[in-house]
């Protein structure tokens, strides 16, 4: 008895043999295993008719029952089959996150801009969510600092507002766009009176040299004459004008000419007397219709509060 109980547990052979002593057990996998497998197999079939699977000539199989509808910028909907890029889409239009972001916008764009400003849970949605509009739409021009780039792109940190710093003013620019021109003076001026004029220009911010009292004299006859006529556009004070978007030559804001960056002062004159021959033209974008206006609302109020706004 015992001997036949051990003769059933034994591995059983193939019946197989090499040599007289090598032989072939028969040792079959275990039954959750194959089963598991099997079960392997038919998910994959199953998956392979449901999702995008096989490539067929320059397309692929589109899969059965899978369909993704969202709608495109322009409000028409769209079905398509699913692929990540569809159901990311539609996520970001119907998920919970999703739904929670378009409450908040309808509130912002409710809100007046001191409204937005004296509720701290608005604040804190508009500066989580303008820093990523900003990055996104702002930050290849103005820096992800937002601290621009002399001569290119206006710093938006600082108090200098070419074109208001209201809430109302930067909506404006932001919407509409902005353009910055001064027409060039190579052809109005010789050496000496563009010398004289970029000396005057250096010493409404404070910057002058001891033996250039005679030529800053004649750089003021300059820009406030007829002969240069600068004062139509900066003001006889030379502090600039909010509809010309004319600079503030008075607050030692440099924006163009990259006098901070000039070591001495003759490198300082020749960077003015460069601004002067070349002119500026320099244009921003308008933004209206590429953004929301909840958008362009929050981007208003994250730059107000980057750069001190009036």
């Amino acid at each position: 008895m015992k001997q036949s109980e051990h003769h059933k547990q034994a591995v059983q052979t193939t019946g197989h043999a090499w040599d007289g002593d090598i032989q072939e057990y028969n040792n079959p996998l275990p039954r959750w295993w194959v089963w598991t497998f099997f079960g392997t197999v038919v998910f994959a079939v199953v998956y392979w008719l449901i999702y995008p699977a096989w490539p067929v000539g320059r397309s692929y199989t589109k899969g059965l029952f899978n369909t993704i509808t969202f709608q495109t910028r322009d409000g028409q909907e769209v079905t398509t089959h699913w692929n990540t890029r569809s159901r990311f889409i539609a996520d970001m239009q119907r998920g919970e996150a999703a739904v929670k972001q378009r409450e908040y916008l309808e509130k912002i764009g409710q809100s007046s801009y001191q409204d937005i400003v004296n509720d701290p849970d608005k604040m804190g949605f508009v500066l989580s969510m303008s820093k990523v509009l900003f990055a996104d739409n702002c930050a290849a021009c103005h820096g992800a600092g937002a601290q621009g780039k002399i001569g290119l792109f206006p710093n938006l940190v600082d108090d200098d507002w070419l074109w208001g710093g209201t809430f109302e003013d930067i909506h404006q620019t932001i919407a509409n766009g902005r353009l910055g021109f001064m027409p060039p003076f190579r052809d109005t001026f010789n050496a000496e009176d563009l010398r004289a004029l970029a000396a005057f220009v250096l010493s409404l911010s404070g910057i002058t040299d001891e033996h250039d009292a005679a030529r800053v004299a004649r750089g003021r006859e300059i820009f406030t004459g007829e002969e240069g006529g600068c004062y139509y556009c900066h003001g006889k004070d030379a502090r600039g004008m909010k509809s010309q978007g004319s600079a503030n030559l008075t607050d030692k804001i440099w924006t163009v000419a990259d006098v901070p960056g000039a070591p001495t002062y003759e490198a300082k004159l020749q960077a003015v007397e460069e601004v002067i021959q070349n002119g500026i033209n320099r244009r921003m974008p308008a933004w209206k219709g590429r953004l929301s206006e909840e958008q362009i609302k929050l981007l208003t109020v994250y730059i107000h509060q980057l750069g001190g706004g009036q």
